[in-house]
Formats: C-alpha cells, sequence, structure tokens
C-alpha cells in the first residue's frame, strides 16, 4: 500500500511526497484509514517512534476545515521537546494548505504564545499545564473540538498529568472525537478510556506492552561498587554507541556523566536541575551526535525522541515495566537494530523475570565484560 491509495487529499500528499513518505508504516496503514471512514473513538497501542504524528495528524489535516477561524483540533502531549516536534510534523505535513497550527508549552514566555494566539489556530498542540493557564486566561476556547489526540497519554499519567488531563476532557464537547495513543495500556489509561471516551475501538501495532522486535535484550549482573566499571567496559566494546544511559536519581545521573566525560568519554548529563536553556543546549548537542552517550533520569529523558539510538543502558533498572518498555523502545526504531541494556544486582533477577514474562520476551544473560 502506498499512501497514495489512503484518499488523502492532493495537498498533503504532495507535502508528504516532498518529505520522502511513499509507504505508510503499519500504525500508519492501520490508523489512517480508520480516522477517515469511521466517527468513533480510537486507542492505539503503539511503541515511540512508529510514525504516530503521521498517523493522527495525515487524518485530522484532511478533515478539518482551514477556512474555519475555530480551534477544531487539539492534540495533548507529555513535554515540551514532544509538543514541538509534532508541531513542526504537522506544519510539514500542512505546507499546502491554510491550516494555522499553534504549539503552546511551559517553560517559554507566555506572552509569545499568548500574541500567537491573537490569530484563532484550526490545531493547537499542547502540553497540559500551559493549555489549562491559557484555558482560564480566556485565550483558547475548546468548545469547537472536533478532535482531540491524548499521545503518549501512559507517559502524562506517569509525570502526573492525569488531574490536568481530565479537566481538559471535561471542557471539551461531547461530540469531539478522541484518539488516545499510547505505547502500553494500564490499568489507569483503560479507566480513563472507559469514562471519557465513547464506545471506541483498539487498534494495536505490535504486542500489547511488548517491546520493539528489533531490540536485542540482554543484562549483567555486578556488584554495586562495580557497575560503574561494568558501564565502561560496556562502551568500551562498542566504540560505534549512541545511547541513553538511564539512571534512577539526579544525583547518580551527574555523578556517572562527571565519571564518563573525566575519563574521557563523550558523555553528558539531562536531569531536572538543569535551567531550560541548559537541557535545550544538552538535547541539541546529544541529536546532533556531538554526545555519544546522554546519561539522564527518567524524567528528564521524556519527549526526547532521537533517532538511531544503537543502545539504551538502564545503569539502575526502573520500578516498573512499563518503564522498562519505554526505555528499551527508544532504539531499534525504523527497522533498525537496537541493544537494552541492564546492569543489576544479584537480589534483581526477580525484577528481569517480571519484565520477560510482560514483555514475553526472554533478556539474555550474560558474562559480565572483564573490568580490569
Amino acid at each position: 500500500m502506498t499512501f497514495k491509495e489512503l484518499n488523502l487529499k492532493e495537498e498533503i500528499l504532495s507535502a508528504i511526497g516532498e518529505l520522502g513518505f511513499e509507504f505508510p508504516m503499519p500504525v500508519q496503514e492501520k490508523v489512517i484509514p480508520f480516522m477517515l471512514e469511521n466517527n468513533t473513538d480510537l486507542v492505539a497501542l503503539a511503541q515511540t517512534g512508529t510514525g504516530k504524528t503521521a498517523a493522527f495528524g495525515l487524518p485530522i489535516l484532511n478533515m478539518i476545515d482551514p477556512y474555519q477561524k475555530q480551534v477544531q483540533a487539539l492534540v495533548l502531549a507529555p513535554t515540551r521537546e514532544l509538543c514541538i516536534q509534532i508541531s513542526n510534523d504537522l506544519k510539514n505535513f500542512s505546507k499546502f494548505l491554510k491550516t494555522r497550527i499553534v504549539p503552546v508549552y511551559g517553560g517559554e514566555d507566555i506572552r509569545t504564545q499568548l500574541k500567537q494566539l491573537d490569530t484563532t489556530p484550526q490545531i493547537i498542540v499542547a502540553t497540559p499545564g500551559r493549555l489549562i493557564d491559557l484555558i482560564e486566561r480566556g485565550k483558547i476556547k475548546l468548545e469547537s473540538i472536533r478532535f482531540l489526540v491524548l499521545d503518549e497519554a501512559d507517559e502524562m499519567l506517569n509525570m502526573g498529568f492525569k488531574e490536568d488531563i481530565e479537566t481538559i476532557l471535561a471542557t471539551t464537547p461531547d461530540t469531539r472525537r478522541t484518539t488516545l495513543f499510547s505505547a502500553t495500556m494500564p490499568a489507569e489509561i483503560a479507566r480513563i478510556a472507559k469514562k471519557y471516551m465513547k464506545e471506541y475501538t483498539e487498534i494495536t501495532v505490535g504486542t500489547k506492552n511488548s517491546g520493539s522486535d528489533n531490540v536485542s535484550h540482554i543484562f549483567y549482573v555486578s556488584q554495586a561498587k562495580q557497575r560503574y566499571l561494568v558501564l565502561k567496559r560496556i562502551v568500551d566494546l562498542n566504540p560505534d554507541i549512541y545511547g541513553i544511559v538511564f539512571c534512577r536519581t539526579r544525583q547518580e545521573t551527574k555523578e556517572v556523566a562527571d565519571h564518563l566525560m573525566r575519563d574521557g568519554y563523550n558523555a553528558d548529563a539531562l536531569h531536572g536541575d538543569l535551567s531550560q536553556a541548559q537541557r535545550d543546549t544538552v538535547m541539541q548537542k546529544f541529536r546532533i551526535r556531538n554526545l555519544q552517550l546522554l546519561v539522564a533520569t527518567d524524567v528528564a529523558a521524556r519527549g526526547l525522541d532521537v533517532s538511531d539510538l544503537t543502545h539504551v543502558i538502564n545503569y539502575n533498572l526502573p520500578d516498573d515495566v512499563e518503564s522498562y518498555t519505554h526505555r528499551s523502545g527508544r532504539t531499534g526504531r525504523a527497522n533498525k537494530k537496537g541493544v537494552s541494556v541492564s546492569v543489576i544486582h544479584s537480589k534483581e533477577k526477580f525484577k528481569i523475570k517480571d519484565i520477560e514474562r510482560i514483555l514475553g520476551k526472554k533478556i539474555e544473560h550474560q558474562q559480565k565484560p572483564n573490568c580490569q
């Protein structure tokens, strides 16, 4: 199947043709026809990096009226970075349409965004907190919303946006069509879907709660005091590594990154103590591969969308399986191979068993690399 067979407007086909889109990815092949041909709500379970923005963005752009000066579609995303990325993608897809798209998010002067909203957009891409602020200021009205997309819904819940999401859902019309994208289907997502969505269809791309088939999963058992040496050996054995090292705390993130830099590795840290400007600088350096290794906490790495990662390294296992799925799903994208490596203490072997059960995959126990 090609995009030309999906009944999209010529203007959209021309724009995505210029971007090199020819054959839809699996999530696009399932979601685009569904959204164009049905009038019902949708829960789509798909890993991050599978082409979700085009999956919901292209049909919405196809269906909204660019001449109607009302907000017709709202896309909610968990982080500033993802919000900007989705907005840029939608602008590229709508290059030949008259559709106006405005992103609103925290971490930027609200006056800039207020000015952008002086002309009403057809599509708003927003983080929950900033959107509520702008609704309360009377700058955004959602009563004409026809389409609502919750992107990375499980991430939004993990980040504590549950009440904000429910507040926003309550201010949108009952007639809206809601599409919820999530990598996993925890009970809280199911509850929100049941409460706020009409009879919905569920589409799963890949296996529910599973990781990408392109990702190999391995673990090493190490004593706590040797953990850093194991990390160094993993990096030494993979000279072309381009990956994220996940740590549990900000302090540990700083310490591991400092050690790596001191030992001559091309690394830096991403954590909550950085200012937005510092964070942007580190992320930009990583995106353009001036850094090989980004050491980060789960919260700091959310919304960081980088292609071609070769490795995800769990310096500590996360507390829940869903976070492991999210971490490992950052590599092995777009049909490239990736590796998810975990360095664990012998007491954590039961956690590996839990992850294997949910993933439906074996995590290979390898001998600890020589740390001399």
